[in-house]
């Protein structure tokens, strides 16, 4: 969608309507109920919107997708209830919303990738719905949550799209991405399961085909209608892919670019010039290193019109360098590769999912890492053999969130790494942080799926998904695209028995074994992987004044979460890698506090005087 497109969906009740006449109804896009009350109202025309109606259903898909009115029209002709709607408009390629009204019923969802999200709230008593959590907490004139606010510092971050529920602002909540929201005729609301992740059970050339299908039409719908569209080249395997489906599409000029790393060692390039041989047909940029804008650049004055810190933050002047660069060859998308390692490179914690079913192949597969993690058998045995559920975990993480970092195995065979907080994080931030994971505790979240491994996939895969979500609202120039989290992707990549996704030797073998005959062998024997992190700290050398300059007179310190000195002290020596690591989401916390504060009423919406 565009990005200044927003939209709020409301209830067939009177009280809607009327809260709908004080948003000033006349002067926005609106659908209405087969009642003529307002439904769907906002900003969204000229964007990628596809809408429907027959008899009393309506049906609106905004987003990424294949549909045309009129096949939207005859799949909304079937329709006779709203839990029809997922039946009728589901299982479409691409990434999108689903919502409808039928008989005066409201259905509502985004993708279980979460690049599409919904957030509900109560304004003047009446429930209202929107993609962003921004429009809802304008219409409250909401305080940012101090104790979420508190969790962002933590890494490895913990998926709070993967929890739902509680977001950034105080009486918005998140519809879980694989739920979706529906509404009886008198506003009552409750939430469904719309998605659940497959069975990993097919063998690996099964479920090559369907990554190999599932791709290639994610793909397609970011091709589609022709122009020019552009996607990163890293040389890595995940871009390289997306480049050779894009230019196979033949329905869209492609413009690939990649910058060059700092590290001699990364042979990202190499592999990249290999791609770019083989695709003489699309126009290729490649930025020097001496024009590639660092991470943490401009982050002193940098302001984002984001809903919750983002640890993108830091790389806002290199993705904003990339967008601009691409916009002036055209394009009008961009895709890049993100959630493909996830997808491809199955979690170590499969092994505690099979341990019981595949004893012996587990033990083999465990020796392997054993001598990577440089730990004797007994402790392997005993943290693969863990059967400890999710909400323990939960527990566990809100009880040691100062205590060091575990090492593998254990930071490894869980649900995910267990979180830390900062050095310089207050004793009131550990508290505020550790009562958020109790709060989700307590609330006896289930896991995204039974096995350790794909929740954590899952989880990862709706991180970037809500990355890449709140970039296109931030950041100008062409919209991003990430093919890899399309839910079709997302569930053919899943399919895969893990024990056949993870073979030693092997580099991603189910993505290579789906691209095989679409991009040339040579690449897809590629068995390294690029690595970034001489960028990510030779950027924190050179940006080191950016950063402290972002302190002086920080908002985190006034809330009494953070110890401004302590943080300098460790950016001015020799800390430890995992300890500047915890930098980025500080940071990101900062800037998003800092935006608020100095545009308090960032909506689109007012609750007394119609639309900005």
């Amino acid at each position: 969608m565009l990005k200044d497109t927003w939209w709020l969906i409301l209830p067939d009740t009177e009280a809607a309507a009327a809260l709908a006449d004080r948003l000033g109804v006349r002067d926005l896009d609106c659908l209405r109920h087969a009642s003529g009350r307002p439904w769907l109202l906002g900003r969204w025309r000229g964007a990628e919107a596809v809408t429907a109606e027959a008899g009393d259903a309506r049906v609106a898909v905004l987003g990424r997708c294949p549909l045309t009115p009129e096949s939207l029209r005859a799949r909304v002709a079937r329709l006779r209830d709203v839990r029809e709607v997922e039946g009728a408009v589901g299982r479409v390629a691409g990434s999108y919303h689903v919502l409808a009204s039928v008989g005066g019923r409201v259905w509502a969802r985004g993708t279980a990738s979460a690049a599409c999200r919904l957030f509900t709230a109560r304004v003047g008593g009446v429930p209202v719905a929107a993609p962003g959590a921004d429009v809802p907490a304008g219409l409250l004139d909401a305080a940012p949550d101090q104790e979420m606010l508190a969790a962002r510092l933590m890494d490895p971050p913990v998926s709070w799209t993967a929890l739902g529920g509680r977001t950034m602002w105080r009486h918005v909540r998140a519809v879980r991405p694989d739920e979706a929201l529906v509404w009886e005729r008198n506003g009552a609301q409750r939430t469904v399961r719309w998605w659940r992740p497959p069975a990993p059970e097919l063998g690996l050339r099964a479920a090559a085909e369907g990554v190999r299908a599932a791709l290639a039409e994610a793909v397609a719908t970011c091709t589609a209608g022709g122009q020019t569209v552009s996607s990163d080249l890293s040389g890595g395997l995940d871009s390289t892919s997306l480049c050779f489906l894009a230019a196979a599409q033949g329905e869209a000029e492609l413009v690939t670019l990649r910058w060059e790393g700092v590290d001699v060692q990364n042979d990202d390039a190499v592999w990249a010039r290999r791609a770019v041989a083989a695709l003489p047909g699309a126009t290729h940029l490649v930025v020097a290193q001496r024009e590639t804008p660092d991470w943490f650049a401009g982050v002193d004055g940098m302001r984002l019109a984001t809903e919750e810190p983002v640890a993108w933050a830091r790389d806002v002047a290199k993705q904003s360098d990339v967008l601009e660069r691409v916009g002036a060859h055209g394009s009008r998308l961009h895709l890049c590769g993100g959630g493909g390692d996830e997808l491809f490179t199955p979690s170590p914690a499969h092994l505690t999912d099979l341990v019981w079913s595949h004893p012996l192949l587990v033990s083999r597969r465990l020796r392997r890492l054993r001598f990577d993690w440089r730990v004797g058998r007994t402790e392997a045995l005993r943290a693969v053999c863990d059967r400890g559920g999710y909400q323990r975990w939960l527990h566990r993480s809100a009880r040691d969130l100062t205590a060091s970092q575990p090492a593998p195995p254990a930071s490894q065979l869980g649900w995910q790494p267990p979180p830390r907080m900062p050095g310089w994080a207050t004793p009131g931030a550990v508290r505020a942080a550790a009562a958020a994971l109790e709060d989700a505790a307590a609330r006896c979240p289930g896991p995204l799926a039974p096995q350790r491994s794909l929740h954590t996939v899952l989880s990862q895969v709706r991180e970037g998904g809500n990355a890449i979500r709140q970039m296109n609202q931030a950041l100008p120039g062409p919209g991003y695209a990430i093919p890899y989290t399309d839910d079709a992707v997302v569930a053919a990549a899943l399919s895969v028995r893990p024990l056949e996704a993870s073979v030693p030797g092997r580099f991603k073998p189910l993505l290579t074994e789906a691209m095989d005959g679409i991009v040339p062998r040579e690449i897809l024997r590629r068995t390294s992987k690029g690595r970034y992190g001489t960028d990510f700290y030779r950027a924190l050398r050179r940006r080191r004044g950016e950063i402290l300059a972002l302190l002086d007179g920080s908002l985190l310190a006034k809330a009494g979460l953070i110890d401004p000195e302590r943080l300098r002290r460790a950016l001015h020596t020799h800390a430890s890698v995992p300890e500047l690591a915890l930098v980025t989401h500080t940071v990101a916390a900062e800037i998003w506090l800092r935006s608020v504060a100095e545009r308090p009423r960032p909506w689109p919406v007012q609750p007394n005087g119609g639309a900005r």
